[in-house]
């Protein structure tokens, strides 16, 4: 099967050789192709370039793309969308002035989460989160990194890995499951950490590894959750399973956890609200992906990661959407590359590589995902009719996507 978009307005993130990531000033440079076409095979890209090099050849479908952008689908490197219910009344109650801390504080939060699931059964959630999954993929994303960790049981935890499973089975998106039973401590456990991390290291791992459930291992590292000590324990139980990690840390507080990150060659590091001159020293020259989640910030009223201070550093850069249904109940990364702009003063060159070609990489799909290479899936964005591709941030809430792609099939 063959497919090839003509008369292409910008071809954007068209690397000829293939990359990991981009990093520091490299962030500000989109390469691109004005009146360019794009030839698909089955569900890899074949061929690329200038219309005047355009291949004279009978396809069995040919999109004349006049007036418009073609890019690379969107790479979500952070979401909780497989969940059950919903905490609108959260969100009220912050409206009311009530901080994230007292509803957790209260019993709500990730908490609140964790007794939904586990009192809806399994064909329930997997129900309820594919149509989260359909919703995400018509608004541009390709590939997508899903989380446990709304489970904080051993059978709750395996649930919500096998319901992950399942949907990448189904689904042609490229998925990857991460374990995050260490989200928070559940109440019977508030006072005795140790037999909790026990609970993930003795029972939990070594289910979650024999059922080959999960690519990487998560810690919600962060005051009042999960203390360094603790998520280097569990990073370096983890390890023995060949998880590696992508770890929450610098929502609130800095305490250090970055270092402790990059010590266990975490892949990515993930929120960054706060960021501390020595967390920059710690990053430069690890391989470790620093991770912006601007929704969530946006939603919750907490500081934006500090973008231009760490690329100025020389760091690389990924944005993803946190989506989940406490703190960021969206995973439209069309919002997040424009909030990235607006809010963390991105340019749209360096919000793009940011949420394609780094955030392949955080997910460990940069060979495959990510970028217009030959030999890389066909997910490609085909937009509508624009001025110019920075219109994509610039019109914050229009749908600017016209068909999406995804390994070679329009969905």
């Amino acid at each position: 099967m063959q497919t090839l978009i003509i008369n292409i307005k910008e071809l954007l993130q068209v690397r000829d050789n293939p990359i990991d990531k981009v990093s520091g000033a490299e962030m500000a440079i989109l390469p691109k192709i004005d009146n360019a076409f794009l030839l698909i095979e089955d569900n890899l890209i074949a061929d690329f370039g200038s219309m005047a090099n355009c291949p004279t050849i009978k396809a069995d479908q040919t999109i004349d793309a006049t007036g418009k952008t073609v890019l690379p689908t969107w790479c979500d490197s952070h979401t909780h969308i497989v969940y059950a219910g919903n905490r609108i009344q959260e969100f009220v109650d912050r409206i009311n002035g009530l901080s994230y801390e007292e509803i957790a504080n209260r019993g709500g939060g990730i908490l609140n989460s964790a007794k939904k699931l586990n009192e809806t059964n399994e064909e329930d959630i997997y129900n309820q989160s594919k149509v989260r999954l359909e919703e995400i993929m018509q608004q541009g994303t390709g590939a997508v990194e899903i989380k446990s960790g709304y489970g904080l049981t051993v059978d709750g935890e395996l649930k919500m890995l096998r319901v992950i499973r399942k949907l990448a089975a189904n689904y042609p998106i490229k998925i990857k499951a991460t374990f995050l039973g260490a989200h928070a401590f559940p109440t019977e456990y508030k006072e005795n950490h140790a037999a909790y991390i026990d609970l993930i290291i003795n029972e939990m791992l070594p289910k979650i590894s024999e059922g080959k459930l999960a690519d990487y291992i998560d810690t919600f590292l962060e005051t009042g959750y999960f203390s360094v000590q603790e998520t280097e324990k569990i990073m370096e139980a983890g390890k023995k399973y060949g998880l590696i990690p992508k770890i929450h840390v610098n929502q609130f507080t800095a305490i250090n956890g970055i270092k402790a990150c990059v010590k266990y060659e975490a892949l990515s590091v993930d929120h960054l609200e706060i960021v501390t001159d020595e967390d920059i020293e710690d990053l430069k020259g690890s391989k470790t992906m620093p991770v912006a989640l601007p929704s969530c910030s946006y939603f919750i009223s907490i500081p934006y990661t500090p973008a231009r201070k760490m690329m100025a550093a020389g760091l690389p850069l990924a944005l993803a959407t946190d989506y989940n249904p406490g703190t960021t109940p969206s995973g439209n990364m069309n919002f997040v590359v424009a909030t990235a702009c607006i809010k963390m003063k991105m340019t749209p060159e360096e919000a793009i590589n940011a949420a394609t070609i780094n955030g392949a990489y955080a997910m460990g799909i940069s060979q495959t995902h990510g970028s217009i290479t030959k030999g890389k899936s066909a997910n490609i964005i085909i937009t509508k009719p624009l001025t110019t591709y920075y219109e994509m941030a610039y019109s914050f809430t229009s749908n600017l996507i016209e068909t999406v792609f995804i390994e070679g099939k329009a969905i």
